[in-house]
């Protein structure tokens, strides 16, 4: 694939390993888009920015999230080989992520995982995501289908309202020991834990954010405080992922994100859009992914956080005049 002149695989993506790799493939991804994504070539057509002059990764324009739901955002003629939706209550608008090529969600799924956890193939790997089972166009349910398909572990598998057959499995996992995670949606981790709380400290919780509408919203702190207690862990995990996107930052405790090495945040002002904030502020969260090569890479999301110095991130919440996402974040 070539970009103005500049070859670039999907395997150099992938293979970045230090800022000064990223930000040229940024710049890069950036003057190709610029001019083939034709809703972001309008965006800064519109914004009196020319691609030429844009020198810095700190100067690039971030499309706003809400093109997604208007707009399909894509950077090539090919067909769609999936559509990833977002969720959301009756009579929204749902985003929806045109994608043309979906071997570079599963190679970016695959890599950030076993970045974060390891390989699949050895752990027992538990989804309580009834919601997304219940509807069509998940991306969160694309990435744990393959993930299931890649654990050989026997008692890997989805479950929708059955918490007797999850909490059986649990104790026997528990007994041996084994590596185990259990991605759940929020709502239904707590729904579960009414009924089977457990001390598994071995056991890795990762909720992925949201009630759905079944229950009132907590504060992160509040939310995670009642997992660890029922679950008798000491620390809660977290996915920070969304339709949007194909690549997901993971959280191993605290409310912390760490992004695989091809995706990076940025912070804008919450009053001007366009500058870009340094670390221990507060403002929008802008996210760079480098495997939205076919779609836009640079997304101006809804969502308030804080950067850290090292790159890590906190998410804060969302703006007041967001629409509610079906798999709305916390707000602290």
């Amino acid at each position: 694939m070539y970009f103005w002149g500049v070859k670039i695989s999907i395997p150099q993506i992938f293979s970045i390993r230090n800022e000064e790799q990223f930000n040229e493939t940024a710049l890069q991804i950036f003057r190709y888009q610029a001019q083939n994504c034709l809703v972001y070539r309008d965006f800064i057509s519109h914004l009196k920015v020319s691609p030429t002059d844009i020198k810095s990764v700190k100067d690039i324009p971030f499309l706003p999230i809400s093109f997604f739901k208007t707009h399909q955002v894509t950077s090539n003629s090919d067909d769609a080989e999936i559509i990833f939706s977002s969720s959301g209550t009756t009579g929204m608008v749902q985003s929806k992520h045109y994608v043309t090529d979906v071997s570079v969600y599963e190679d970016s799924f695959n890599k950030a995982f076993e970045q974060f956890y390891g390989t699949p193939k050895d752990t027992c790997i538990l989804a309580l995501l009834p919601s997304y089972l219940e509807r069509d166009g998940s991306s969160l349910i694309y990435m744990v289908d393959a993930l299931l398909k890649q654990s050989e572990h026997p008692q890997s598998g989805y479950f929708l309202h059955n918490h007797e057959d999850l909490y059986r499995k649990l104790i026997e996992q528990q007994a041996s020991g084994e590596k185990t995670i259990l991605i759940g949606v929020t709502y239904a981790l707590l729904d579960f834990l009414e009924q089977h709380p457990i001390n598994f400290p071995n056991l890795i919780v990762m909720e992925t954010g949201g009630m759905k509408g079944k229950r009132k919203e907590m504060v992160r702190e509040e939310l995670h405080e009642i997992l660890t207690a029922g679950f008798g862990v000491e620390m809660i995990h977290s996915e920070y992922g969304m339709t949007e996107l194909l690549s997901q930052a993971y959280s191993a405790g605290n409310g912390i994100f760490d992004c695989p090495n091809w995706m990076k945040i940025m912070l804008r002002d919450t009053n001007d859009p366009l500058t870009i904030l340094y670390s221990h502020q507060t403002g929008g969260i802008n996210v760079i992914d480098l495997a939205n090569i076919n779609s836009c890479s640079f997304i101006a999301t809804q969502d308030l956080g804080r950067l850290l110095p090292n790159g890590s991130f906190e998410v804060l919440g969302r703006f007041d005049n967001a629409d509610i996402r079906g798999c709305n974040l916390l707000v602290q």
